[in-house]
């Protein structure tokens, strides 16, 4: 593509305190060995992006201009260990520096064919090239070692504004790869100012490409939404998506907007988890396996889905309002710590801030009673005991967890009895 660029691409040179912390031992062995074969290496991607908003550079990933064979030959050489080999398809090889550090380093390439997932590539030594196949102007800068910032396509500018554009025709780029759609709404969470600041062509250009996603994996949909419901103006972000219908293709064909609204008045500065953002769109547990088909949850995510959804209201006008909570913990057969987890998010998601406070305070008794007191009892082995036992602890949590031992197996005569009956 025929695209604006810079005539020349240095457009500063970095000399900050979180530029020069990246240079570890381990990172100045990398330069040694390609600056000795004369091969080209710069820094690329989202480290550069962070160093010039300040931040720390929290993932090192390199471009450079030598292909994966001549890297493999290199570091062969070198008696660097490499690992991952998976990545070479892509032009990427990790080596493992001082046998402690690895480093994904990526030939400089160019997209030959696209079909909306994958790209045949071709590998170049031009970095305006490289630059111009990436998705996002601010994903596509490089970095030199000096702290030259190299920015083609005005990256620069671009992340100076807080404004998220693709490089060169949104509507090309989201073709080459449909998940750019959820990348733009990424990053936008990630460096945008104001939830509403969003160039509407480019909307428009993703609303016409919605249905693209359809095709894109559930897991790696997943993997992006779930980075969005975790930035910054997570439940504006969503709203936004479903405006351009991206919805109905990647598992919310019927959305409930209302409670999600519901739940942004109320919630939204509860630093919320994203399956309650989601929860608030289903309407029922069977969305919520839908929902999973299509996008494959972890069985926790899933599970706390399932615990929302089908919780979210029985902590209403209750006089004891945690003892619904307080039954589900003791009662679980879950890990405690999960359990724990999903009632926290629950009470966040109905936004009850002082509940939440108070069962944060709350010190989980131990139930009395064990099978050998049951035992002990005369309680005849077999079924009834774990009926038995439900019994008396559910007893136990209704008087406030002040019935003893002795209190409880003084009861137990009578439930067995109406165990009997029953």
């Amino acid at each position: 593509m025929d695209l604006k660029s810079r005539d020349d691409p240095v457009v500063l040179k970095l000399n900050t305190p979180e530029f020069h912390n990246i240079f570890t031992q381990e990172v100045l062995d990398l330069k040694k060995i390609f600056e000795k074969y004369n091969y080209e290496i710069r820094i690329a991607g989202g480290a550069v992006r962070d160093l010039l908003l300040g931040q720390q550079a929290k993932d090192l990933d390199f471009a450079t201009t030598a292909t994966p064979q001549q890297m493999k030959e290199m570091f062969t050489s070198e008696q660097v260990r490499m690992i991952n080999m998976t990545g070479e398809k892509h032009g990427t090889i990790t080596p493992r520096i001082n046998d402690k550090e690895n480093f994904e380093v990526t030939t400089l390439r160019i997209d030959i064919v696209t079909d909306g997932r994958h790209a045949e590539v071709e590998y170049t030594t031009d970095w305006k090239l490289d630059a111009n196949r990436r998705d996002l102007t601010i994903n596509s800068m490089f970095l030199g070692f000096d702290g030259s910032v190299y920015d083609y396509f005005y990256g620069y500018d671009d992340l100076k504004n807080r404004r998220i554009a693709f490089v060169g025709d949104p509507d090309v780029r989201i073709k080459e790869d449909y998940l750019r759609i959820m990348r733009y709404f990424r990053f936008y969470g990630r460096i945008a100012e104001k939830p509403d600041n969003h160039d509407r062509h480019t909307l428009d250009i993703i609303k016409q490409n919605a249905e693209g996603l359809q095709n894109v994996s559930g897991e790696r949909i997943w993997m992006e939404l779930k980075k969005i419901l975790q930035g910054n103006f997570a439940g504006e972000l969503l709203k936004e998506m479903l405006n351009v219908n991206i919805g109905q293709y990647i598992g919310l064909p019927d959305p409930n907007i209302e409670e999600l609204e519901k739940l942004l008045k109320r919630s939204k500065q509860l630093s919320l988890h994203p399956m309650s953002y989601l929860a608030a769109l289903l309407n029922n547990i069977d969305n919520v396996t839908l929902l999973h088909s299509r996008l494959k949850f972890s069985s926790y995510e899933r599970d706390m889905a399932y615990f929302i959804v089908e919780n979210r209201d029985k902590i209403e006008g209750s006089s004891r309002p945690l003892l619904h909570c307080e039954k589900f913990i003791l009662n679980s057969k879950i890990k405690q710590k999960d359990a724990i987890e999903y009632v926290q998010e629950l009470l966040k998601y109905k936004g009850k801030e002082k509940l939440l406070e108070e069962f944060n305070k709350w010190d989980i008794p131990k139930f009395p009673i064990n099978g050998k007191i049951l035992k002990d009892n005369k309680v005849p082995a077999g079924k009834m005991y774990g009926r038995i036992i439900h019994k008396l602890k559910d007893m136990w949590i209704d008087s406030e967890y002040k019935l003893t031992t002795d209190d409880l197996v003084k009861l137990i005569p009578s439930v067995i009895e109406e165990n009997k009956n029953k």
